[in-house]
């Protein structure tokens, strides 16, 4: 976001209040009230780029509609296609931060992978975006900028629409709840994505597990525990010392209780770190309790960090306790390596180049 800017940004406002303003606008004007809904498919269905491209308004009312607002619009400054489909997008904002977005297409869909932070605050020790440090928040327009400018880039390239968002990018996004509510109605009720189709990620931020278990909307929880042990999470996650575990699992308790919302675990298999034999069961056990699926994911390698993926026999050890204790789980197959499409790597990369001097 441009700090000389000031226009109010149409992306960032709840559809409710994008009428509002857009309402109040019109009548200073003098403009008929349909222009609100003609400019609202423009943002929504049309995916305008620019009131310039309105071009069922008069040229003035663009004109002027340039002067009261903007619409936030990130510059593709690096877009890789990986041989599996991955395509990642590293945007540059206003100001030159530098956030990424994934498309991940399957048979049946194609997921968007969003960023709510340019970087991240909370430092785990397994997490590219971690180790490249924290810039600032995203605000609630540059969220739902990836999304229109991502859902464009599909449509244009044959991949079709976005079936699913997961909020799994740059960031902790429950450390961004200003930014991220608003941007979860605008995806919902704006372009129409069904909630269920919508998961959000955390490290365990509690105050914000129980503020989106309180929406009425079916959002999915994804939780990153990466440990079923409290000593050994808190080296991975510091996060872990200000909100254990037993605290945590009270808050995705209350969540799971909240209309049979879904939860998933993600657990990143390092090797000799967090893949010794006894945690399997502990972590079925904690899955049971609130009946989530878990995702056993193979470690992405990061810089100045000698970490491997365990091995392929002790990720199976994983999957097979897990499920004969009737948990359902799924080894997620790695996407998109050849473009370092995991989060955070390639933002992590072009700050190496940049220490590098380079």
């Amino acid at each position: 976001m441009s700090e000389t800017d000031s226009r109010p940004d149409l992306l960032g406002m709840t559809p409710g209040e994008l009428d509002t303003r857009l309402s109040q606008h019109m009548a200073g004007r003098g403009e008929p009230d349909y222009r609100v809904s003609q400019v609202r498919r423009w943002i929504y269905e049309h995916l305008a780029a620019s009131f310039h491209e309105m071009t069922n308004l008069p040229v003035e009312e663009r004109t002027a509609l340039d002067e009261a607002f903007r619409i936030t619009e990130p510059e593709p400054d690096t877009v890789s296609r990986s041989s599996d489909g991955t395509v990642k997008h590293l945007w540059k904002m206003d100001d030159g931060e530098l956030i990424e977005s994934v498309l991940i297409p399957t048979s049946d869909r194609l997921t968007l992978c969003l960023s709510s932070q340019a970087g991240c605050p909370m430092a785990c020790t397994f997490c590219a975006t971690g180790w490249g440090g924290f810039a600032r928040q995203l605000t609630a327009g540059e969220i739902v900028a990836q999304y229109r400018s991502s859902l464009r880039w599909a449509r244009d390239h044959d991949y079709g629409s976005i079936t699913n968002v997961v909020f799994m990018g740059m960031g902790e996004p429950l450390a961004n709840r200003k930014a991220v509510h608003p941007a979860l109605t605008v995806l919902n009720s704006g372009f129409e994505l069904g909630a269920r189709r919508i998961t959000v990620s955390t490290v365990g931020v509690v105050p914000g597990i129980r503020e989106l278990a309180a929406r009425p909307e079916q959002f999915g929880l994804a939780l990153s525990l990466h440990s079923p042990e409290e000593a050994l999470r808190a080296e991975l996650i510091p996060l872990e010392k200000r909100h254990p575990l037993p605290e945590l699992m009270d808050a995705v308790k209350a969540f799971r209780r909240e209309g049979g919302r879904r939860v998933t675990f993600e657990y990143t298999m390092i090797r000799h770190i967090n893949d010794a034999e006894r945690l399997a069961p502990k972590l079925a056990q904690l899955a049971r309790d609130v009946q989530a699926f878990v995702n056993l994911i193979p470690f992405n390698p990061i810089p100045y960090q000698d970490w491997q993926p365990s091995r392929p026999e002790r990720v199976e050890h994983f999957r097979r306790v897990l499920d004969t204790a009737g948990v359902s789980v799924a080894v997620r197959e790695p996407r998109g390596r050849d473009i370092d499409a995991a989060c955070g790597q390639l933002r992590a990369n072009a700050l190496v180049e940049l220490k590098a001097g380079r």
